[in-house]
């Protein structure tokens, strides 16, 4: 958090070095975000850019009151509701969507864990834009419960609901299609 710090102030005295090593260091975490939110690479890229102009932009004015990581995630996932409030969003057929890479031992692997991804994905984009916020900021953003109650401005408690109910959905749409 210190280097981030640090980072920031370099880049409010305009060092531009500093905007590159911190786009380096966040950038695949708030795009696996947008595209989980969005499930559309190009959008997710899209939303990856905006936020970071609009970051650099305000870079003199920030004032950091939790962790830069936090900041961005929050960015991310505020524009990802933007593009929903504008109806910019476009569901993407299922033949179309991008494949997620899986670790696996052999094709017969890959091709189950891929019909996995798909269904998780589907079943994601399923639920309700509060609760997938809250699972995708804690699943892939890597946020706490605490970090995301402060950043949405709600309890915790909410947060663990959304969580919680979020999943329940999940497990609801998703019942029997897939053996863990």
């Amino acid at each position: 958090m210190f280097h981030d710090k640090q980072l920031l102030w370099k880049l409010k005295k305009g060092d531009m070095e500093s905007l590159r090593k911190i786009y380096e260091k966040y950038k695949d975490n708030m795009y696996t975000i947008a595209y989980s939110l969005l499930n559309d690479a190009a959008m997710a890229e899209d939303v990856l850019h905006d936020v970071f102009i609009a970051f650099s932009r305000r870079a003199p004015k920030i004032n950091l009151y939790s962790s830069l990581k936090s900041y961005l995630t929050t960015c991310t996932v505020n524009r990802c509701r933007d593009m929903f409030r504008k109806k910019i969003y476009k569901v993407v057929e299922v033949d179309r969507a991008q494949d997620i890479p899986a670790e696996n031992n052999g094709p017969e692997e890959y091709a189950i864990d891929g019909e996995h991804a798909d269904l998780l994905t589907q079943a994601l984009n399923q639920v309700p834009l509060p609760q997938r916020e809250v699972i995708v900021m804690h699943l892939h953003g890597g946020l706490k419960f605490r970090e995301i109650a402060d950043l949405q401005n709600i309890s915790i408690s909410t947060v663990q609901g959304r969580y919680r109910y979020g999943l329940e959905k999940m497990r609801q749409i998703l019942d029997g299609q897939i053996e863990l």
